[in-house]
């Protein structure tokens, strides 16, 4: 078999111009694609099926909400205008709804008739709210009630796994350049004699010419990547978040002898700083009051156990080695 490569030229002005952000309504997107296949399945194999995504989604499914955005979404790609790569590192979903409901009509009409003569429904209520004069601010709607219903309740958690996937890659592109940011973010991913290389991609060659790489980590996009390549969008990668098999864990397993050594919240905290966090992003991942991260953080870096360094506006956390000794001894990891 052919083993096509998409190649993405770099210059060095890229390097510069490159950010990461975060995609509130491409989680919801992904998210909804795994929930209408009953095969879909999270990082490390995990089911769909009987997730607390499952659950919620179970009364909404055959609404005309759920049966009008499905019917957007052929296998293999969908319209843009629905889940926009984010302009900025936003983190409300409001400015992703913001850029759909300002979609400009012809556009949206466009995307719409492609998707359906994909998907072909003859559902005649799907019909008629896809030829809708009002389509684009209708699809808006629909769209802001299932985030509140499916993503909207594990935000936090979702934000902090995406947040820390970011602190590492940046430090590792201001370190290391495009080889050290794209360094384990998917297997078919790589950096090659001054291009960004992805296997198993139409054959084509994409120039940034000074525009950079937007990099979007995802809890719920998985096995793939899912990129946006073509004007009006800057080129974009979306990739598995780093840690996202936390999010999908039915019950976060309790530490054993390390909880009872150092208190089970003390024990959690430690395994999670794995990779480095700050402690908002711990309060966001764990439910742990603010204040009471701050205080096991303390008594954690007065034990040797975690160092913190500033970044920016925040103190960041990681294990030192006396904390890998620790974690590894008891088998916690």
């Amino acid at each position: 078999m052919v083993n096509v490569v998409l190649r993405i030229d770099v210059e060095p002005d890229d390097l510069a111009a490159t950010r990461f952000a975060f995609a509130p309504m491409g989680e919801l997107e992904h998210l909804l694609r795994k929930l209408d296949r009953p095969s879909g399945r999270g990082v490390g194999g995990l089911s769909i099926r009987g997730s607390r995504w499952e659950r919620r989604y179970a009364p909404l499914r055959r609404t005309l909400e759920a049966r009008a955005l499905r019917a957007l979404r052929p296998p293999g790609w969908g319209p843009d205008f629905t889940a926009p790569p984010p302009a900025r590192m936003a983190v409300d979903p409001a400015d992703d709804l913001a850029a759909i409901r300002a979609t400009p009509r012809a556009i949206a009409r466009a995307q719409i008739r492609q998707a359906v003569a994909d998907t072909r429904p003859t559902d005649p209520d799907v019909l008629a709210v896809l030829r809708r004069r009002d389509v684009v601010g209708w699809i808006a709607d629909a769209l802001e009630h299932l985030w509140h219903v499916l993503v909207a309740p594990d935000w936090p958690q979702v934000l902090a796994i995406d947040e820390r996937d970011v602190l590492h890659r940046a430090h590792r592109l201001v370190r290391d350049g495009y080889a050290g940011a794209l360094e384990g973010l998917h297997a078919s991913v790589s950096w090659h004699d001054g291009a960004v290389l992805i296997r198993n991609q139409p054959d084509r060659l994409v120039r940034l010419d000074g525009r950079g790489l937007r990099l979007v980590p995802s809890v719920f996009q998985y096995p793939s990547l899912a990129m946006y390549l073509d004007p009006p969008w800057q080129p974009t990668i979306v990739y598995p978040a780093r840690g996202s098999a936390a999010l999908w864990e039915r019950t976060p397993s309790a530490p054993g002898s390390l909880g009872r050594l150092l208190g089970s919240s003390r024990a959690d905290l430690l395994v999670r700083l794995e990779s480095p966090a700050s402690t908002t992003q711990l309060a966001r991942s764990t439910g742990y009051a603010l204040g009471a991260v701050g205080d096991h953080l303390r008594a954690l870096r007065e034990s040797g156990l975690v160092a913190g360094a500033r970044a920016g506006r925040s103190v960041v956390y990681r294990r030192t080695a006396l904390g890998d000794a620790l974690v590894g001894a008891t088998g916690e990891e």
